[in-house]
């Protein structure tokens, strides 16, 4: 058991899972004279955190390439350095003149790295005292065999030699044949080596591919998403261009979110793949699937705060809120994009906790006004709608306000839950689920799209009862639900009906502005 009343051992636990989560996620992960960090009585230096999938059975017949079913971390270029100082106290002849070790570890067996001596303070690197309890050897990492596997934790020693400022390490490949979450650290015990730098690149690959195991399953996720919104698309610009001379503007606002959605999520499907072959992210690519989702995010939310407010349905305008819907638009668009190139543009570990809370902040208050504003309007339009007793809308205006409490209610449901699991798991050994946290905001946000293309379809009658007051319940029950449905066939613009009343043939006829019947007797 760990002994969380010591305060190195709650400082290398802390760091080790603070290295986990804001660690790199490109599979090629690449270091340019990144500092040794001096954790406890050691110097330490995050490699990199993924989860990899075991090698699949075919592996040990397949020819090498991207989907050849292997799985391994390999060490290329990795390249130590030292201070002039340190490197001129040694002579050109000494063999042995300082040690780095890389060590990679499952996250379940991080408690098999350090020690303490007599429940004293725990150690990662091997003391006079933990060399006599623990038999490791003095000045190097203590290694505990894993109960699964003993060749694991896999160690791995280079050494300086002479008065060299360099010490290259040998090029490495470890297979991985168990699935789980990996994790890479250099380490020196050497006090005399305190800012040591390092260089290279470690590539880190799953068994299909370069994609990191938690967002692996990201990629088939937006295929699918983009085949649903395919399929809403072509639904939706069917009525769409059938009625397209009763066009709303919100219907206009409609096929935009519709038209960027599906761009995004094709772009999200690119770059996943991109980086699943090359083992990087392009920042082209990725930047622009980012500022169109941001887009995206930000035309929903202003479609649903001006259906709220009823423009397009109740009023033709905002009149004097325009202002002030653009300048919100505008600020939660700069909000939505800075987060979200800090967070998918590169890696994450370019950006500390801090920072990246000063960016998570501001976009999480803006979300709140919204939510907060969209509602306090939406209560005003049904509060307006049924002191004038439009039945029409005031049913498709009800039926708007339950999908967005549904929808605030599972979002608030959610965060709790992410909340939930990741407070839960600081080491991410539940990484092969982790997907779904991101998977269910685009589900919901393609929900609540749904609802509002059923809602407000395009009709042979939106323009017609767009800006009209309805009074009571003087409209027929056909003529209502064209509101959101049009009829199979014909314009009821003009509708002329025949009955017969015994021997009597009356013919109604309609026009644009009232009904007028005329009965001719025969």
């Amino acid at each position: 058991m760990m002994d969380l009343a010591n305060p190195s051992l709650i400082l290398l636990h802390a760091y080790l899972a603070a290295a986990f989560v804001f660690s790199s996620e490109a599979s090629i992960h690449v270091y340019r004279k990144d500092p040794f960090q001096e954790v406890g009585n050691s110097y330490l230096l995050s490699g990199g955190s993924e989860g990899i999938a075991a090698a699949s059975p075919r592996s040990n017949k397949a020819r090498p390439g991207l989907r050849d079913g292997r799985a391994f971390i390999r060490f290329e270029n990795i390249t130590f350095w030292r201070s002039k100082e340190e490197a001129d106290q040694h002579s050109a002849k000494e063999r042995n003149t300082g040690l780095i070790q890389a060590f990679i570890f499952e996250a379940v067996d991080r408690d098999n790295i350090g020690g303490s001596a007599y429940g004293g303070q725990r150690s990662i690197c091997c003391t006079p005292d933990l060399a006599k309890l623990e038999g490791c050897k003095q000045g190097e990492i203590i290694r505990r065999p894993s109960s699964s596997n003993p060749k694991w934790p896999v160690v791995i020693n280079t050494q300086f030699t002479g008065n060299k400022l360099f010490a290259r390490m040998d090029p490495k490949v470890i297979r991985i044949r168990k699935t789980g979450m990996y994790n890479l650290f250099f380490v020196t015990c050497d006090p005399n080596l305190r800012g040591l730098v390092m260089s290279g690149k470690t590539s880190w690959k799953n068994p299909d591919g370069y994609l990191p195991g938690r967002m692996a399953p990201l990629m088939n996720f937006y295929v699918y998403m983009a085949v649903a919104y395919m399929l809403l698309s072509v639904v939706w610009f069917s009525q769409y261009m059938r009625f397209w001379r009763d066009i709303l503007q919100i219907q206009n606002c409609i096929t935009l979110v519709i038209a960027l959605g599906l761009i995004e999520m094709t772009l999200w499907y690119f770059e996943y793949a991109h980086f699943n072959y090359t083992g990087t992210r392009p920042v082209g690519i990725t930047t622009w699937v980012v500022t169109v989702g941001a887009v995206k995010k930000t035309i929903s939310r202003l479609l649903i705060l001006c259906v709220s407010m009823g423009y397009g349905v109740v009023r033709p305008t905002l009149g004097g809120l325009t202002s002030k819907v653009l300048l919100i638009g505008g600020t939660y668009f700069l909000a939505s994009e800075l987060l979200d190139i800090a967070e998918n543009v590169g890696t994450i570990n370019d950006i500390s906790g801090k920072a990246r809370l000063l960016l998570v902040l501001p976009d999480a208050f803006l979300d709140a006004f919204l939510i907060l504003w969209i509602f306090t309007s939406l209560s005003k339009t049904l509060e307006q709608l049924q002191s004038k007793r439009s039945s029409v809308k005031l049913d498709i205006y009800r039926k708007f306000s339950n999908a967005l409490l549904i929808t605030v209610i599972a979002s608030v449901a959610w965060i709790l839950y992410e909340v939930y699991f990741k407070a839960t798991d600081p080491f991410n050994e539940r990484w092969q689920s982790a997907w779904i946290i991101i998977a269910f905001w685009d589900i919901l946000a393609f929900a609540l799209l749904c609802v509002m293309c059923y809602l407000w379809a395009p009709s042979q009658s939106s323009q017609r009862y767009a800006y009209s007051d309805e009074v009571g319940e003087d409209f027929d029950a056909e003529e209502a639900q064209s509101l959101t449905r049009g009829a199979a066939e014909g314009d009821v613009s003009l509708v002329k009906q025949e009955r017969k009343v015994g021997d009597t043939v009356v013919i109604d006829a309609e026009d644009d502005d009232e009904t007028n019947a005329e009965g001719k007797r025969e």
